[in-house]
């Protein structure tokens, strides 16, 4: 058998137990250990990963599904957010820079995100930009849907823990694997390439053993992703002259992120067998993120022009009114019809370059013991994380006057402009506009952790184990922020960009360009390396001093919070004859948090000279939360299982949310005069839910079930903006700020399997199937929101995943497609212009879906090459005004291509 494969079967189930009590880990682990000394054909690879995931979700007290690692160094997927979304109710969005991010479980992003069992955080958020943690870093991912109360709290949605490799996974002496994946994008025509290496030993010492592991990986992605926009529907008779009685976009435009980042990563850790009871540990990561690139604006301000000429209308007609810009409301009440087609004369064409660098440097220590009798298991952990990020963005707008555009409205579901004569290719005739915008911002965040995990096993009929644990977390967290930056001297667009001694490439060719504007044709930008490199004698040119702007002080916190936790909980077991039983937790989790913030109000001119006046602000706050949980399994045989749980969970508000600084108008000595002001909340609430689950189970065969699922979820406090009337000094204000007013209902459906096709003669026996599907189903219930009675944005109803594997003859292949429904992606809070009745309107996104594949070959039992394409079908994001009659944006997500090897020995 192949030593690695043993490795995996073994280790895989201990990886989603080792943050529960360590005799269900090592229960678990014993009987995977049985289970595969008994098995006369022996599984490897793909497969060995799935069987592993299965069992992790059969033998588990909670709702789980987990991924785990194919072999050292290869997930599933070529990242941990795709993963992800292969797991029944997690939904997923593709960022700018064509990485899959932002997961979401069953509705709520609310997660809490643990590293081997400990609390992890990107910068002065609660979240984790899980694309920060290389795939290749990862051994398996377990994502737990119902709670109890041993898990760390403050995930709403639930709790995703991911896990590193540790030398005790590896059979006894010298383990080396490497890793190495070239990928080239089609739309950025880069390649782009991650590498790794991992080292683990282990040795007898006395009466144990001795453990040490090292595990390193580079990558660096090059990325381009082209997006065409309308902007917002506006009735043209109140705009250029020409074409009355039509609805066309404000503005049009586009834009490509271009550029490039790397992320480094390092993990180490040593594991020590003192005795077969006593374990003692320390492992260490530091992971970074380092990006380069450039947001290119093309653009034209349509409405700014002086005539329309050449239009058509659709056949789309309604009767609205129209305020006096000519959005929806006021009282001007408009029959109107979509436009189909447009010319605009004498409006300007600009570009625009946003330079942008940033970084993120996350650093996680943590070491602790393991104690383990017949009857008594003891875990105490210590940890230390450290993230700090870094963002620094330089915006220069520059245009040439009074060209003419025509405009497609609806492309085939997409807008297209055409500059005529595409002004914007050459670069002579710019002439700068608007201001030199700097968005800079840095945050540093910290965190103690120390948690005792302790479990008594009781020698009874019912009650089989008492677990008791407390943890102690002490975080520290920096903001500053500043955004803004001076106008160029004179008249705004009228300025030359070449007459004011700017190096000859200054304005250079985009790197990239959009389809669906001037016919994919470049044009002339300002250059992104000068923005970042020269920036203090841009200052200069814009008559501002040399060195970055002071930070916004309103902007600014310093947060610290302590957090005691306690619990206690038992686990308990009825045999029904030699094979039926019902078992199951029944726990209560107590936690408290002490939280200081530091922030600065600003009254707007309130200084004796005129200028704003700066006011520090302390907040110190308490609060006291009781998690309750329940859950009960019925296993009526050792193939079919049933499940009900109920927890009750919680998630912090952000620290950006609770910052105590408010932003006041000027008192104007007149106190009956309500003025305006808005700003944090420190006394937000955390947001609580109720979580209901039940889930039947089906296992057969040795690696295939098929499982379905049905969830609720009632939560209460979720964070909203809201207006308030607050008196200040005397003095009476209208504050904007978020506030606790925020309740809505989930439910759904989830339904989960996956089959080998063992039967099936020889050679078509390495088939199997898989695939989930979820039925998500939300509500908003908060009195009088905007949204009350709707779904939650960002939320689709369905979604699935459907797959076929194959593995055979040491060829491994598989193929994936994964779907989500149409969806609100936000509210237009004051309704969009494209004739929609509804209470609401929305930008909506279109129903999309993916296509990937991998096949790999074991050219010797050490050596794997694979090759693999992500996005194959060309899936892009289209999205538009709540009706498909107005297109809002397409954004073109790039298909990859790439090719891999592995080592090991």
């Amino acid at each position: 058998m192949n030593r690695i494969a043993h490795s995996l079967v073994l280790s895989s189930s201990a990886f989603a137990m080792a943050i529960w009590s360590p005799a269900q880990a090592q229960e678990v682990q014993d009987a995977a250990a049985a289970d595969v000394a008994g098995s006369e054909i022996v599984v490897t690879g793909q497969r060995a990963s799935l069987e592993a995931a299965r069992n992790i979700k059969k033998n588990s007290d909670l709702v789980v599904d987990s991924i785990v690692a194919e072999d050292i160094g290869k997930l599933p997927d070529t990242s941990v957010a795709s993963a992800l979304q292969r797991v029944a109710g997690v939904q997923v969005v593709n960022g700018f820079n064509n990485e899959i991010q932002s997961p979401i479980v069953r509705g709520l992003g609310d997660i809490l995100t643990t590293l081997d069992g400990r609390e992890i955080f990107t910068g002065v958020g609660r979240g984790f930009s899980f694309q920060d943690l290389p795939a290749e870093a990862i051994g398996g991912i377990d994502v737990f849907k119902s709670n109890s109360a041993n898990l760390v709290e403050g995930g709403v949605a639930g709790v995703i823990d991911m896990k590193l490799q540790k030398p005790f996974n590896f059979d006894k002496g010298l383990t080396i694997a490497a890793n190495g994946r070239v990928y080239n994008g089609r739309v950025s025509d880069k390649t782009s390439y991650t590498a790794g290496l991992l080292v683990s030993n282990t040795w007898d010492v006395g009466d144990g053993r001795l453990g040490a592991l090292i595990d390193v990986s580079y990558a660096r992605n090059n990325f381009s992703r082209p997006v065409s926009f309308n902007c917002d529907p506006r009735s043209t008779n109140h705009g250029p002259a020409g074409a009355p009685d039509l609805v066309l976009p404000t503005c049009v435009g586009g834009t490509t992120d271009t550029g490039h980042n790397t992320r480094p990563q390092v993990n180490a850790a040593l594991q020590w067998e003192v005795t077969p009871e006593l374990e003692l540990y320390l492992d260490g990561l530091y992971t970074g993120y380092r990006s380069t690139f450039a947001t290119n604006f093309i653009f034209a301000d349509l409405f700014a022009g002086n005539s329309i000429t050449n239009a058509t209308a659709s056949s789309d007609c309604f009767t609205a009114p129209v305020d006096n810009a000519g959005f929806l409301g006021g009282n001007n009440v408009e029959n109107l019809c979509i436009g189909q087609s447009a010319t605009f004369n004498g409006v300007d064409a600009l570009t625009s370059t946003q330079a942008k660098k940033q970084s993120t440097d996350q650093y996680v220590l943590g070491g602790g013991a393991r104690w383990n009798t017949d009857t008594i298991h003891v875990v105490f952990d210590a940890s230390y994380i450290q993230s700090k990020n870094a963002n620094r963005a330089i915006i220069v707008d520059v245009a040439k006057r009074n060209q003419s555009v025509d405009i497609l409205v609806n492309d085939n579901g997409h807008g297209t402009t055409q500059m005529v004569g595409d002004p914007l290719s050459t670069p002579d005739g710019f002439v700068f506009a608007n201001t030199l915008f700097q968005d800079l911002n840095k945050s540093n965040s910290r965190q103690y952790a120390f948690k005792l995990d302790t479990a008594f096993d009781i020698d009874s009929s019912f009650l089989r184990q008492v677990q008791v644990g407390a943890r102690y977390s002490d975080r520290h967290g920096t903001f500053r922020a500043v955004a803004g930056g001076p106008s160029f001297p004179g008249p705004n667009r009228g300025t030359l960009v070449d007459s004011v001694g700017l190096p000859s490439d200054f304005m250079v060719r985009s790197p990239d360009s959009i389809p669906y504007i001037n016919g994919g044709s470049h044009w002339y930008t300002p250059n992104a390396d000068y923005l970042l490199n020269n920036t203090d004698e841009l200052r200069a040119l814009y008559g501002a001093p040399a060195g970055d702007p002071d930070w916004d002080p309103t902007r600014n916190y310093d947060a610290a919070e302590k957090t005691f936790a306690a619990y206690m909980q038992g686990k308990y077991q009825l045999d029904i004859g030699d094979v039926s039983m019902i078992d199951g937790l029944v726990g209560l989790r107590v936690v408290r948090t002490n939280r200081t913030i530091d922030g600065t109000s600003r009254v707007i001119g309130g200084a004796t000279d005129g200028s704003d006046l700066f006011v520090p602000v302390n907040r110190d706050t308490s609060d006291v939360y009781v998690l309750p949980n329940a859950s009960i399994r019925f296993k009526a045989t050792d193939q079919l299982q049933f499940r009900a749980t109920y927890a009750k969970t919680m998630s912090r508000p952000t620290f950006g949310d609770l910052n105590p600084g408010l932003s006041l108008a000027a008192p104007g000595g007149n106190p009956n005069v309500i003025l305006a002001g808005s700003g944090g909340n420190p006394d937000l609430r955390a947001q609580q839910s109720h979580n209901f689950d039940v889930t039947a189970e089906y296992y057969f065969g040795r690696s295939s079930y098929v499982s379905l699922a049905g969830y609720y979820r009632k939560l209460k406090d979720r964070v909203a903006p809201d207006t308030t009337i607050q008196v200040i000094d005397g003095q009476t204000y209208q504050i904007t700020q978020p506030r606790n007013l925020g309740s809505s209902n989930l439910k759904g459906i989830e339904a989960a399997g996956q089959f080998f096709l063992d039967f099936l003669p020889e050679g078509f026996d390495g088939f199997g199937l898989m695939g989930t599907f979820t039925y998500a189903d939300s509500k908003v219930t908060t009195k009088g929101d905007l949204l009350e009675g709707q779904q939650l944005l960002g939320v689709s109803k369905y979604s699935y995943t459907a797959g076929a594997l194959y593995e055979k003859y040491g060829i491994t292949a598989r193929v994936v497609y994964t779907w989500r429904s149409g969806y609100n992606e936000t509210a237009f809070g004051a309704g969009t212009l494209t004739g929609s009745t509804d209470a609401v309107q929305f930008n909506k996104v279109k129903s999309n879906g993916r296509l990937d594949f991998s096949i790999g070959y074991d050219v010797t039992p050490n050596i794997t090459v694979t090759v693999d394409g992500v996005n194959v079908n060309g899936g892009k994001y289209y999205s538009y005004f709540d009706t498909p009659a107005f297109p809002h944006d397409i954004r073109i997500d790039d298909k990859f291509y790439g090719a891999s090897i592995r080592l090991k020995y």
